[in-house]
Order: C-alpha cells, then structure tokens, then sequence
C-alpha cells in the first residue's frame, strides 16, 4: 500500500516531468525565434521577477539561514539551471535528437552512482534493474522504434555537452539532500538568482560570437511558457519531490521526460504516435515500479 506521503511525491515529479517534456517542445519551437543563451538568461530573469512578488515573506523569513549558505545555494542555482539549460540548447546545434533522448536519459544513473559515492546509499539489484528498463524505454523513443538506429550513435561534441550537462544536473540533484532547512520558495528564489547571474557571461559571450538579435514575438512567448512552467513550477515541485523521496528514486523519473515529450509531440507538433510510444511508456512506468519496490531504505 503506497502512503500518502509517497503519493505527493509522485504526483509532485510527474507534473515536474511533464513541464520539463514540454520544455523540448518550446526548445524547437525556438529555434530562429530567440538564440540559446538569450532563453537561458530571460527565463531566469523572468522566474526571478515573479518570486519577487509571491515569495518575499518566506525569503525574509528565512533569510538568517539563507545568508549562510550563500556559496552553496549559488553553486547549485549556477548547476543546476544555468550550466545544465545552456549545455542542453547549445547541444541541440551539435548533436541529434535521438543522442540528446539517449543521453538524457543518463541522469538517474549518474544520480545513483553519486548516491553511492558521496552519500553511501547502497543501490539494490532490482533498483539496478528499474533503471535499466526505464533506460530502455528511453532508448525505445530515441530510436524511434528502430534500436538499429542506436548502433549508428556518434560522439561528437554535442553528445559530450549533453554528458556534461547530464552529470551536472546529477549533482544538483544530489546536493538537494543538504539544502538548509528553509521553504522552498525561500530556497528556490536564491538558486534562481544565482542561475540568471551566472547566464550573464554566457549571453554575453554568445552576443560576442554572434551578435545580438532581438528575440521574436514568438520567441518572447515561449519565454514566457519555460519561465513559468520548466523553470518555476517544474523545479519547485522537483525540490519537493527530492525532499520527499531522495534524489536517487526521484532521479528515475526522469526518464518520463523523453516520453512525454513524444507524447505533447503529437498533440502540439502533430506527430504520429506510433505503437513503440506506448511501449516504451510502459517500460519507463515499469522500470519505475521496479526501482521503487527494491528500495534500500534511504529516503
């Protein structure tokens, strides 16, 4: 019988999953409309300005213990959402959608590798296994149906900003564990901050290399949509859900991202849906049930 408490947690990652599939979709809908590091930078700055208005009571409330934790608030903001975001678009130009798909899909492993490593979280035999499915699954999708395909995977320098970007976001995963006993309102406003401040060198590089374009009417749009779907919603639910449940078995969720966003596909792109979606949805939903039931007792 699953409890209550572990419930919400479910409830809180798959909508998390389902924002951040939906971020793959705004990310090609993107493409001519604003450049990469532009849609870093304004999505932050974005998240910021609306914390500033809903989230001001926990920020000076918790902000004794925010103050001491600064440095590692500003790491994990800076890991998390800014170096993870801007490898992920700029991987987008080197690289195709089924590594991108494949590759994702990593996180829960480098997640649980670091569970083991850093936190001493023992990994069962059938957690192991869970994972494996699930990265099936993801597989499923990438190719296409045609596990054929993954035989032609080439590395090249988007495939290895994607790895990059994979083990950053692990260990922002990982680091939740210590994050100080504050909201997560409170919490999330500082990384926020840190991740738009951290985008600044970025875009400022970027307009260097490129010039600057100003975005489209479109492309201010979907600033909107990631600013508050992917970045605000998705990643205070993620904090929660961590929370919850600990990085390790939140972390395989994350392997929904690649099927919902072949899913939202079909229904923003009008792509067929083809019958190896709705095999692959079942060994990722399989893979989860696997990982949850050989749980080692951490949390």
């Amino acid at each position: 019988m699953i409890s209550r408490y572990h419930l919400k947690a479910y409830a809180l990652l798959i909508i998390t999953t389902l924002c951040w599939g939906l971020n793959a979709i705004i990310s090609r809908l993107a493409v001519g409309e604003i450049s990469p590091m532009q849609l870093v930078t304004f999505r932050w700055l974005g998240v910021i300005l609306i914390l500033l208005l809903i989230a001001r009571k926990h920020i000076a409330r918790d902000w004794p213990i925010l103050r001491r934790h600064l440095l590692f608030l500003g790491l994990m903001g800076s890991c998390g959402f800014t170096v993870f975001n801007a490898l992920f678009y700029v991987a987008g130009h080197h690289t195709s959608a089924i590594n991108i798909g494949i590759l994702q899909g990593s996180i829960p492993i480098f997640v649980l590798l670091g569970s083991l490593l850093i936190l001493r979280h023992p990994i069962s035999r059938i957690q192991g296994a869970g994972v494996g499915i699930t990265l099936l699954g993801v597989a499923i999708v990438a190719a296409r149906g045609d596990l054929g395909e993954l035989a032609a995977l080439s590395v090249n320098r988007g495939d290895l900003f994607m790895v990059i970007a994979c083990f950053f976001y692990a260990a922002y995963s990982i680091g939740l564990t210590r994050r100080p006993k504050v909201s997560a309102l409170g919490l999330f406003t500082i990384m926020a901050s840190a991740a738009w401040l951290a985008s600044l060198p970025l875009v400022a590089f970027e307009t260097w290399q490129q010039g600057w374009n100003m975005p489209s009417h479109t492309g201010w749009l979907l600033v909107a949509l990631v600013t508050v779907l992917p970045s605000l919603i998705a990643q205070i639910f993620f904090i929660q859900g961590v929370a919850l449940i600990g990085p390790g078995r939140a972390g395989v969720f994350v392997n929904l991202v690649p099927v919902f966003a072949s899913i939202m596909a079909v229904i923003f792109l009008n792509e067929v849906f083809e019958l190896y979606h709705a095999l692959a949805l079942a060994l990722v939903l399989g893979g989860i049930w696997l990982s949850e039931i050989g749980k080692t007792g951490h949390p």
